[in-house]
């Protein structure tokens, strides 16, 4: 952007309310600390600091103090309640319902979510004109006690309600006017796409408070008695409709311990694991979220593995692994259909992202422990312990594979893989520790973390016990060394 778009940027920033302002920073610097969209964020966060700053500076000094007045309480001074209402309290006290929905997420979405950066756009909108009076009134509210206290909660329940209705007139069944116009004034068109669902979590909160209080805090197995206690909690008429319906699934996806089994739902409502009869039911939804969540969590095993994030992919492949299975057997998908080749691409995802790692895996290893002349060792030269932990988790990496690896398409390669790391380290650990009993004493130090780090390789691969005897080999080939210097 060049130094006009720069100050354009500014001038419209500076135009904001403070409260929007300062959620607006909040916003950005979480989505710095994401990794999401970090150039653009830095850029807004540069110039928001510049707006925000020379304000600062020119504010007027503070009135003399008046005379001495009993101590109020912290919540009830006017500093601090100014702070809090600016800090972004309002928003968040407002869409609190929307939280469960919430993604960060700017691409495309799921039934049943919600983009949370649409949420400053709409509240934005509301003060300016969606619903004027009842967000002078939300915000006298909040100005003037706490935020857990029955005035705010009234007051924000009156502006969630004329704010479900400002939409719907806009986005509803029944919209009329120029709607272009009015709806280009609340934001880009992925906001104006998360209106109909904003109004209709708002509008429908009680129903959804309802089944929320009804669900148990955490279903481990959905079998049958539990899909029967769910289905009565989703039966209410307002929950029951096409576009409510993914958000009542959500809630319950949110409370099972294997996600994927939100698919029982719909299978139990079809009677039957055919997909076609499976869509033909309002249930059908649970399939597409199900499809939907394990695509995303592909991505994040994706970007993990790109960021060097080893650590805890365990988990991340047991519930891919669990999800896949648990659509490829409890439902008779075809490979034609659109649920057939989402599933295709899943595993297909979770496969390229994989072999391409489990191939590399291999040749670092053998970078670490390859034998190497004494004339080629530098003095002083050591093994990188930061690669060695790297290498490390690599292999653990693989192994778990191992486990996963029918269901993600990746069997052949970490099968190969396994073997390879485990033929060439116990082959190169043995012939590192024979080189520890000659050679020439300035390459020893390279030497004894060449042994180091195949020890700790031979730990992951065979266990404890084979890492045990290979450090005590190990040591008596040091041992004697010593031995025979001294004797010579």
């Amino acid at each position: 952007m060049g130094q006009t778009a720069h100050e354009r940027l500014r001038e419209y920033l500076g135009q904001l309310p403070p409260n929007a302002q300062s959620l607006l920073m909040r916003e950005f610097e979480r989505a710095i600390e994401r990794g999401q969209d970090v150039a653009v964020a830095t850029l807004v966060l540069e110039q928001l600091r510049k707006v925000v700053r020379p304000a600062a500076a020119v504010a007027p000094p503070p009135p003399a103090a008046p005379p001495a007045r009993p101590p109020q309480p912290i919540e009830a001074r006017p500093q601090a309640r100014e702070e809090r209402r600016q800090s972004g309290d309002g928003p968040r006290r407002l869409f609190r319902p929307l939280e469960p929905f919430l993604t960060d997420s700017t691409g495309p979405l799921r039934p049943g979510q919600i983009r949370r950066a649409s949420l400053l756009a709409v509240w934005q909108w509301l003060g300016r004109e969606g619903a004027p009076e009842r967000y002078a009134e939300f915000d006298a509210a909040m100005s003037a006690g706490s935020d857990s206290s029955r005035e705010v909660e009234v007051a924000a329940r009156k502006l969630q309600l004329a704010a479900a209705e400002a939409l719907m007139k806009l986005v509803g069944p029944n919209a009329t006017g120029d709607r272009q116009r009015l709806l280009a004034r609340i934001g880009s068109p992925s906001v104006i796409e998360d209106l109909l669902p904003i109004a209709l979590v708002l509008q429908n909160r009680e129903a959804l408070d309802g089944l929320n209080g009804r669900l148990p805090g955490i279903i481990r197995v959905l079998g049958d008695s539990q899909i029967a206690s769910v289905t009565d909690a989703i039966n209410v008429p307002s929950l029951q409709t096409p576009l409510m319906l993914p958000f009542a699934l959500s809630l319950v996806m949110q409370r099972l311990a294997a996600p994927w089994q939100i698919i029982r739902l719909a299978t139990k409502i079809a009677a039957s694991d055919d997909e076609i009869r499976v869509a033909a039911t309002p249930f059908g939804v649970a399939v597409t979220i199900a499809l939907n969540d394990l695509a995303n969590l592909a991505a994040s095993l994706r970007a993990d593995i790109r960021r060097g994030h080893f650590s805890n992919l365990g988990d991340t492949l047991k519930t891919l692994h669990d999800g896949v299975r648990g659509l490829r057997t409890e439902l008779d998908l075809r490979s034609e259909s659109n649920w057939g080749k989402q599933l295709t691409a899943i595993r297909a995802d979770i496969s390229n992202a994989l072999q391409s790692e489990i191939d590399s895996v291999p040749g670092r290893a053998r970078r670490i422990l390859r034998q190497r002349a004494d004339k080629d060792i530098p003095a002083g030269a050591g093994v990188d312990g930061g690669e060695v932990e790297e290498v490390a988790a690599l292999i653990e990496f693989v192994a778990v594979c191992r486990n996963y690896a029918g269901e993600l398409a990746i069997n052949e390669v970490t099968l190969r893989t396994y073997t390879d790391l485990q033929q060439y380290v116990e082959k190169a650990t043995e012939a590192l520790v024979q080189s520890l009993r000659s050679g020439d004493a300035r390459a020893r130090a390279y030497r004894q973390s060449q042994v180091s780090a195949a020890i700790r390789f031979c730990h992951v691969l065979f266990g404890n016990d084979y890492a045990q005897l290979m450090s005590r080999s190990a040591e008596n080939a040091m041992n004697g060394e010593r031995k025979s210097s001294r004797a010579g």
